[in-house]
């Protein structure tokens, strides 16, 4: 593992800046913002401004057999970029550059880059990067690929791993492979470019992507109903996925709804059981017809009241209020942060279910979902000086996903495992997946080097 010489022999092969060891800028790096307790005290934190400076980095890991954690901009939240007692931080926050090439409509783009300014970027030039996490402000795209992120557009639009066309990644031992490229189809050899999105800095560093633009997104109109139950609101998304692709389609409950409220104040219904944020883009009067039959679905629901607007700033204002629901119920105390999906259908009994398991373990958990694709973000809040408290919120975290996997669901749509989650792996996959990927990650791997702990 590390020590002063090893960091000493480091430091003499990198610029004088790359390097920190300073005690308080090691703790602003221990934690992503689950704040995992498990996170370690790292040795040093490496920033590197280049590619080749992450292969000295992993040569020189791999010769020490020192641990590595990779690190994109610290807003994940299942503790996959937590750091390790005696290892480094990787932290790739000063490799940002983006190029836009709008004949081939990709974005050659380093991993440190916001998803913002990859947005930005290609706004400018009349393109979109439609991939879009709440935090997509203060998300960088290095750990957007590594935890295959999804966001609010992904109904229509899809996820992260659609947009990755191609990747650089440093292997465990210093190596840098190329894969894909600015290519949309490519089948030649295995499918290697997907192994490595999604799996959370444990197979290697990613120093550059390539991620297809599509044109500038059409018009939006926006459509917001609130219902007296969380389950009719379910059950009105049921309905308009059976007939047509929204694209965007949030949940909020009562609790989520009022912490909001509280955070900072934008006009939502206190008293709504649910509230449904949903879009259509759909060009022409293709738009006006969807939104008419999305209207239709929530009234037959039981709709208490729907809203239609084709103003693009007010609809941004429910979007926005949707968007400030992390921090509106992280306000109210310390947060466990699910992530839990199931198919479409099973929506109902899910939310159902987490209602179910606050109520047994006496808890507060407000739920926000991209509803559209099936995925839930019940956030469990708890005060850490109870310790009952605390327990019961590990016991509802635990059932929660359980839950999930009993409906034929999953225990991360978007966040990734990491260490928050990794217990509850086995239970999802079964024996035989997990031992096949510990053979995916021992054969890219073999020291264990590369963010150990996370996922197995």
């Amino acid at each position: 593992m590390g020590d002063r010489a090893a960091i000493a022999e480091l430091q003499s092969t990198l610029p004088p800046d790359v390097i920190v060891v300073e005690p308080a800028t090691l703790e602003n790096y221990r934690f992503d913002w689950s704040r995992d307790p498990r996170a370690g005290t790292p040795v040093a934190v490496v920033r590197p401004t280049n590619s080749e400076q992450v292969q000295t980095v992993m040569g020189w890991a791999s010769t020490h057999d020192t641990a590595v954690v990779p690190r994109g901009a610290g807003s994940g939240l299942s503790g996959g970029s937590s750091a390790v007692n005696d290892g480094i931080v990787l932290s790739l926050e000063r490799m940002r550059a983006i190029e836009i090439d709008t004949v081939t409509r990709v974005a050659i783009v380093e991993p440190g880059a916001f998803n913002a300014d990859v947005k930005a970027a290609a706004a400018a030039q009349g393109l979109w990067y439609p991939p879009d996490p709440s935090s997509y402000e203060i998300c960088s795209i290095g750990g957007n690929i590594a935890t295959n992120a999804g966001g609010l557009c992904c109904v229509k639009y899809g996820v992260t791993t659609d947009y990755v066309l191609g990747l650089d990644v440093v292997l465990a031992d210093g190596t840098k492979i190329t894969l894909g490229g600015k290519r949309i189809k490519d089948v030649a050899g295995l499918s290697l470019l997907k192994l490595f999105v999604g799996s959370e800095g444990t197979l290697g560093v990613i120093t550059r992507a390539i991620l297809r633009l599509l044109p500038a997104q059409p018009v939006r109109s926006t459509l917001v109903a609130t219902f007296p139950t969380v389950s009719a609101a379910a059950e009105s998304v049921v309905a308009i996925g059976q007939t047509l692709r929204a694209s965007m389609m949030e949940l909020m409950d009562n609790a989520s709804i009022n912490a909001v409220e509280d955070y900072r104040p934008m006009g939502l219904d206190r008293d709504a059981g649910a509230m449904l944020l949903a879009q259509s883009d759909a060009p022409g009067d293709a738009r006006s017809l969807e939104v008419a039959a999305m209207e239709a679905a929530c009234e037959l629901a039981g709709a208490k009241e729907v809203f239609v607007t084709d103003d693009p700033d007010e609809g941004d204002l429910f979007v926005a209020a949707r968007r400030a629901a992390f921090p509106a119920i992280e306000a109210r105390g310390t947060l466990l942060l699910e992530d839990v999906g199931v198919p479409v259908p099973m929506l109902p009994e899910l939310l159902a279910g987490v209602a179910a398991i606050a109520a047994t373990q006496d808890l507060e958990i407000p739920v926000v979902a991209h509803a559209g694709d099936g995925n839930t973000h019940p956030l469990v809040i708890y005060d850490p000086t109870d310790e009952q408290a605390r327990r019961r919120a590990y016991q509802a975290f635990e059932a929660i996903m359980a839950l999930a996997i009993s409906l034929g669901g999953t225990i991360s749509g978007e966040h990734g495992v990491g260490r928050a989650k990794k217990a509850a792996l086995p239970d999802q996959l079964g024996p035989d997946v997990i031992a096949l990927t510990r053979t995916i990650k021992n054969a890219l791997d073999p020291q264990g080097i590369l963010n150990p702990g996370a996922i197995l």
